[in-house]
């Protein structure tokens, strides 16, 4: 843990030593405002809840996550610091995980600041904080899993243009498993059991349980898996090419 620490802390440090970390920040909470006003008519539906908000992270974590997972370790190669980094005395998986906490922690301080919709939202009426809560727990969980994604996939290639593609690319597949469109076109043609399967993959599906208040254990379970997953390929990936 000390190891995944010292990476920790080295990681997201050189975040804000650069103008990007801010830029992304600014970018985020941008957009998260213009498509809760525009898109989700948050002021317009006359509730005192923060649904439209959370309804449109999928969205947008699906290319924000990837620009921001893409340098992680397509950077590191690119200009050779990789082989610096692997001759400290950590091993391949403390440097994964550390590096994944470093930008899932950069996430949630982006996802922090707009307490503002948490504020005006209970300034205007008297929502159901418990759910409010859960929703920014799901957001989180599901960032996480983004993150996790891009990682493993940044570790593929020394482009960061291919890692962002390619995790763009995944992530869309991992989301339209859950959207409720495809699943009931797939319902036309293939068998019941295996559309829930295919469902039960979808990001979709375990994010709106708990964006509407519901945390059902196998939720967590999945968005564990799915982390588990991503961050034990981005492992199998970084040992096999830290010869190249």
């Amino acid at each position: 843990m000390r190891n995944v620490a010292a990476i920790f802390r080295r990681e997201l440090a050189g975040y804000f030593a650069t103008p990007v970390a801010y830029v992304f920040i600014v970018i985020f909470l941008l957009l998260a405002g213009v498509l809760t006003f525009s898109m989700g008519g948050w002021l317009d539906r006359g509730r005192a809840d923060l649904e439209p908000f959370f309804l449109l992270h999928p969205f947008l974590y699906l290319f924000l996550m990837p620009a921001l997972s893409m340098r992680l370790w397509a950077e590191e190669r690119k200009t050779g610091t990789i082989e610096l980094l692997l001759t400290l005395p950590v091993s391949v998986g403390e440097a994964v995980v550390g590096k994944f906490l470093a930008a899932w922690a950069f996430t949630g301080i982006a996802l922090a600041l707009t307490f503002p919709f948490w504020l005006t939202v209970n300034y205007l009426g008297a929502p159901d904080n418990g759910v409010i809560l859960a929703g920014y727990l799901g957001s989180l969980l599901m960032a996480g899993g983004y993150l996790a994604i891009g990682a493993c996939l940044s570790s593929v290639t020394r482009n960061q243009v291919v890692a962002f593609v390619l995790s763009v690319t995944t992530c869309l597949v991992f989301m339209l498993a859950g959207f409720e469109i495809v699943l009931g076109y797939l319902k036309n043609w293939l068998p019941a059991a295996l559309t829930d399967a295919i469902a039960s993959v979808g990001v979709l599906t375990h994010f709106d349980a708990i964006a509407k208040g519901v945390i059902d254990g196998r939720d967590l379970v999945y968005f564990a898996s799915l982390i588990g997953f991503w961050l034990f390929a981005n492992s199998v990936v970084v040992e096999l090419r830290k010869a190249e």
